[in-house]
């Protein structure tokens, strides 16, 4: 068996500079690399309605801003199979059989299980020797690693792209996978995930320097942003308090401007933005002793987020002015989904002998049992 990617977002809002550095824009380049027998991407409609049981209009109109997210930026349905996970019932009953592997306390365990859960506040009131269930936390969000460990394993996957933050998340899938192996037989393959190369990728931090780009943090660059809005969300970027004046030395370490041009500058964007400057390095230099001032530094981080998002722009326009045929992507991508998870669940219960109209033996077996019975 070759090497099968499974990745996806949950559709709770445009997707935006934070998606693309942690895992669309290495899709891409994976997608284009051929080293890839398939590549399954999937809108995460069901997980997303684990803290948005109460509002599934969000999830159900965000669908297509992800999907026009996706095609804006460069995956191809005629390269990547592109579908929406509450279209795979398969995935639902895996994540029941799963369920039995798993244990609450190690649930609780996990460090992304316990960011999520205190990011959403469901653990504000929390209280020495109260248990999370107390707190309101619903059932289907608590287990969503379980979930999750349904979903790529039912495409066999052997790679996921994602950020350090989903580590915990790919590590609790293989224990699942190890456990159902070792009592089951030998039917599910254990992923291994692929973090971005640029380390300041891993996670990007917020336009306000919050430790990571949130929706509900309201400190996001967004794929779909316009040129002014790009312009605006810049100049309003958290630098350095402390470089009050132009000729003051500024620091470079925590001030966003500069570890988003770690993540997105080139070198071939300075003889073409900013020509005074042969190189990052040289542009850092000066910033620390001083004699250069964030609006030139700000001014040059526009013109590269432009420039590299002017594609992405055009080309969700185009799709928004084809929406039903963005319908029919998924549509068809979600057929195919589904056949390939059929398999896996197939697979899944003849291991665990669950497959009882299937399994001749047994009913020979049982047949003659009965046969001979007095």
């Amino acid at each position: 068996m070759g090497k099968i990617i499974l990745t996806g977002d949950r559709p709770t809002g445009r997707l935006h500079l934070g998606h693309y550095v942690g895992s669309l824009r290495r899709r891409v380049e994976l997608q284009e690399s051929g080293e890839f027998e398939r590549i399954f991407i999937m809108i995460a409609d069901a997980q997303a309605l684990t803290d948005n049981a109460d509002n599934p209009e969000k999830v159900r109109q965000n669908i297509i801003e992800v999907a026009l997210d996706y095609l804006s930026v460069g995956l191809d349905p005629n390269k990547s199979t592109l579908f929406i996970q509450s279209q795979i019932p398969e995935l639902c009953e895996l994540a029941f059989y799963y369920m039995n592997l798993v244990t609450v306390q190690r649930l609780q365990r996990n460090p992304t299980v316990k960011a999520e859960i205190q990011l959403r506040g469901f653990a504000e009131n929390n209280t020495e020797g109260d248990t999370q269930q107390r707190q309101g936390i619903p059932v289907g969000f608590f287990t969503y690693p379980i979930s999750q460990a349904a979903d790529i394993t039912a495409f066999k996957a052997t790679t996921v792209p994602a950020g350090e933050d989903q580590e915990p998340m790919i590590e609790q899938t293989r224990e699942i996978v190890h456990k159902f192996n070792t009592v089951y037989g030998p039917a599910l393959v254990e992923p291994e995930i692929l973090l971005p190369e640029n380390a300041v990728c891993m996670r990007l931090p917020g336009t306000d320097g919050k430790a990571k780009m949130s929706k509900s943090l309201c400190n996001c660059i967004y794929l779909s942003d316009s040129a002014d809005e790009i312009k605006k969300k810049v100049m309003g970027m958290y630098t350095d308090p402390d470089h009050l004046r132009v000729e003051d030395p500024g620091k470079v370490e925590g001030n966003m401007v500069f570890t988003y041009l770690d993540a997105f500058s080139r070198p071939e964007h300075f003889p073409k933005y900013l020509p005074d400057y042969p190189s990052l390095e040289e542009l850092k230099a000066h910033y620390r002793r001083g004699g250069l001032g964030d609006v030139k530094v700000k001014k040059f981080l526009i013109a590269v987020l432009n420039e590299m998002l002017e594609p992405f722009r055009e080309r969700r326009k185009y799709y928004e002015g084809r929406i039903g045929e963005v319908y029919e992507i998924l549509r068809a991508g979600s057929e195919a989904a589904r056949e390939v998870a059929a398999e896996t669940l197939a697979d899944v219960k003849r291991a665990m002998k669950i497959d009882y109209f299937d399994d001749k033996e047994l009913i020979a077996s049982q047949a003659e049992h009965f046969a001979h019975k007095e």
